[in-house]
């Protein structure tokens, strides 16, 4: 895997990096060899945020972010993370290779034999099926109904275009507004 690494407001020298390289050398055997890191290592008031963003030779991205108020145990779960990440996307294709011999290329562009693995596997599932009433609304509605409901995502119909979106709340406590494209 490659890395780069990125400083804001945090030197990062080569002894740094070598024991970032270590702590992600712990899942490297999970990411194909052409697999690309970006390491962003922050300084945020009394805090520090560790992400890192993993790009796949198939241009699939997987990203963890989190902060702490020590760097290295910001990275630790930060390599937890990824490593449940990659293990549930390797699950995912390996049930939909099983299903339909289209994703075996997939499968085997991400070189994803690994038999040295031996962690729990990792499954989602749909576990609840909700039917909801949908009515017209606009966006602004739907955040106001969204809250009285105390959830972190409301589906609408929005009154503007007539289509379903989605209108969710931000880690950083801001909304956003996911429309269908055309």
């Amino acid at each position: 895997m490659r890395y780069s690494f990125i400083g804001k407001n945090i030197d990062i020298t080569d002894n740094f990096q070598d024991k970032l390289t270590k702590k992600l050398g712990r899942i490297e055997k999970l990411f194909p060899e052409n697999a690309e890191a970006t390491v962003s290592l922050s300084d945020i008031k009394l805090d520090k945020k560790a992400e890192v963003t993993v790009t796949l030779p198939n241009k699939r991205v997987l990203k963890a972010e989190v902060i702490k108020d020590d760097v290295m145990a910001a990275m630790d779960e930060v390599v937890d993370i990824l490593e449940r990440q990659m293990v549930r996307y390797k699950n995912r294709l390996n049930d939909k290779a099983k299903r339909s011999a289209s994703f075996a290329d997939e499968l085997h562009a991400i070189a994803l034999a690994d038999d040295n693995y031996d962690d729990e596997e990792v499954k989602s599932s749909i576990v609840r099926t909700k039917h909801i009433p949908v009515k017209p609304m606009d966006p602004e509605e739907a955040v106001m109904e969204m809250e009285m409901l105390g959830h972190n995502f409301f589906v609408f119909i929005n009154a503007n275009t007539e289509d379903f979106s989605v209108v969710y709340k931000r880690k950083d406590g801001n909304y956003a507004l996911i429309e269908p494209e055309e």
